[in-house]
C-alpha cells in the first residue's frame, strides 16, 4: 500500500509540474514504471475526477495519443477518504479463520441489495441475468463486459487493497456477483476468479449454482 501511494503521489506531482499534460510513456519514463501501472494509476485519478484527459496533436498514423492533465486543487496524495477504514477492515477479516467466507457473504447480501429484484412472472434468461450484473458492476467501477459465462472486470475500485489481501477483496467481488445473479432468478453463480491475469484484468467464471 505504501509504496502504491507513494508512486501515485509521484505521478500528481509529475502531473503538477507539467501543465501542459503528459501522456502515458512521458510519465512511465519520468517514474520508472510500466506503462500499464502508469495507466492504471491514472485511471484511478481521473475516475475520482483529480485527472482529466483529451487527445493530443496526432502524429502519424493510429490514435493520437491521450494527454493528462491535473484538476486544479488536486491534493498530493489524492486518498480515498475511506481507504484507511477500508484497509484497517479488510486486514483484519485477513487475520481470522472465517474471514474470507465472511467476506464472500458479505458480498452476497450486497450483490442482492444493489440489483431489482423481477417480478415473479418475469422470466429471465441466465444471458440477461449475467448483463444485469455486468451493468451493476459498470455502475461499481469494474468496466465489466459478459459473454460465454465469464464477466471480465478491465478495472479494479480496491486494486491496492486487492494486492493486499486478494482473499478477503476478491471473496468480495465473488460473492458480490454470486448474490446479484441469485437475486435475478439465475441458474448461475460465480465459480473461479482469475485474478489479474493481467494488470488491467480480472475474469469471473460462471458456473451453475451448486
Amino acid at each position: 500500500m505504501a509504496v502504491v501511494e507513494e508512486s501515485r503521489a509521484r505521478l500528481v506531482g509529475e502531473l503538477r509540474r507539467s501543465p501542459d499534460g503528459l501522456d502515458v510513456h512521458e510519465l512511465a519514463g519520468r517514474l520508472r514504471l510500466h506503462p500499464n501501472t502508469v495507466r492504471w494509476h491514472l485511471g484511478v485519478l481521473e475516475h475520482d475526477g483529480a485527472v482529466t484527459s483529451e487527445p493530443g496533436a496526432h502524429e502519424g498514423r493510429g490514435r493520437p495519443r491521450m494527454i493528462y492533465r491535473l484538476r486544479p486543487g488536486t491534493a498530493a496524495g489524492t486518498r480515498d477518504e475511506y481507504r484507511l477504514l477500508a484497509t484497517i477492515l479488510s486486514g483484519t477479516l485477513a487475520s481470522t479463520p472465517a474471514g474470507v467466507g465472511a467476506a464472500e457473504d458479505a458480498g452476497r447480501s450486497w450483490g442482492r441489495y444493489l440489483v431489482e429484484r423481477p417480478s415473479p412472472a418475469a422470466r429471465r434468461s441466465d444471458e440477461r441475468a449475467t448483463a444485469q450484473v455486468a451493468e451493476m458492476l459498470a455502475e461499481q467501477g469494474f468496466e465489466p463486459e459478459a459473454a460465454d459465462r465469464e464477466i471480465r472486470m478491465h478495472r479494479c475500485p480496491f486494486h491496492d487493497l486487492a494486492e493486499a489481501h486478494p482473499e478477503i477483496v476478491c471473496s468480495v467481488h465473488k460473492g458480490l456477483i454470486s448474490g446479484a445473479l441469485e437475486e435475478l432468478g439465475s441458474s448461475l453463480e460465480a465459480g473461479e476468479l482469475d485474478v489479474f491475469v493481467r494488470p488491467d484484468l480480472c475474469v469471473a467464471r460462471l458456473r451453475p449454482r451448486s
